[in-house]
């Protein structure tokens, strides 16, 4: 049979549009391919169709995944799907085959013997491990209007997921997450729902207009962190391991006076 390319843009929207359009062909799973982005060569043999996200397709497999695998299992495909793997979209569709066709259902990610399930699981323990590190490394600082502002740079795209935690402990904050490499931005009204803004650029200043306290303590706190460390008990491979460079650079003790 001949091989079928679904050519999808890297989202969520773009990847559950192409799976929703895979099922639809109703020709099996082994000759349909999920693609992120167009390729240099095209492979002989085969058809390549493009994929346009579809709200209403998209919401139709978020509601059986939620509905026939639960909560749990759409979160990991969600996880798996927001880190930088090209092959992702076809190992998340190879998972949702085994756990709906193949009848894995619920403990779909435990039946690591399949290859794409495995790499669903390794991409999902991915991001969970970014998320994890930013929860303690992300950085606050407080901008002129009152706003508290970060900037952060991560593998994953994970503001989505970072947005929940620091609003049930931020309630009474406006507060911002900036992704830069993604122009992704989580903003956080105080007393609100928290909410996305993407596809538009924010052209930072160099210097960003902190309040005149927030100069102060940032002061203060790099000082307090240059201060108590013990130079004899300095490792930097240690440190580099719990705290690796990419973070560092997004970080306010690390700045450069």
């Amino acid at each position: 049979m001949e091989e079928k390319y679904l050519v999808c843009e890297d989202s969520l929207e773009g990847i559950f549009t192409g799976i929703y359009d895979a099922y639809a062909f109703r020709e099996g799973h082994e000759h349909i391919h999920i693609q992120i982005g167009e390729e240099e060569n095209l492979k002989l043999f085969a058809t390549y169709r493009y994929i346009f996200p579809d709200d209403v397709k998209t919401g139709k497999v978020i509601g059986t995944i939620q509905r026939r695998l639960g909560m749990d299992i759409y979160v990991a495909l969600c996880k798996a799907l927001a880190t930088d793997d090209a092959d992702k979209g076809q190992a998340v569709y190879q998972t949702i085959v085994d756990a709906l066709t193949r009848g894995s259902g619920r403990r779909v990610l435990e039946n690591v013997s399949n290859p794409y399930v495995e790499k669903t699981f390794n991409l999902c323990r991915k991001t969970g491990n970014e998320i994890h590190r930013l929860m303690e490394f992300v950085r606050f600082q407080e901008l002129e209007q009152g706003i508290l502002f970060s900037k952060i740079g991560p593998v994953c795209n994970v503001v989505s997921f970072l947005m929940p935690h620091f609003s049930d402990r931020l309630p009474l904050e406006d507060f911002i997450i900036y992704d830069e490499k993604r122009g992704i931005f989580g903003v956080h009204p105080a007393r609100k729902e928290w909410y996305l803004v993407t596809g538009q650029e924010l052209k930072l200043d160099e210097r960003l207009p902190y309040s005149e306290k927030e100069e102060s303590y940032r002061d203060l706190f790099t000082h307090f962190c240059r201060t108590i460390a013990i130079k004899e008990r300095k490792n930097l491979k240690l440190q580099q391991q719990m705290l690796p460079l990419r973070f560092q650079d997004y970080m306010v003790e690390f700045a450069e006076k």
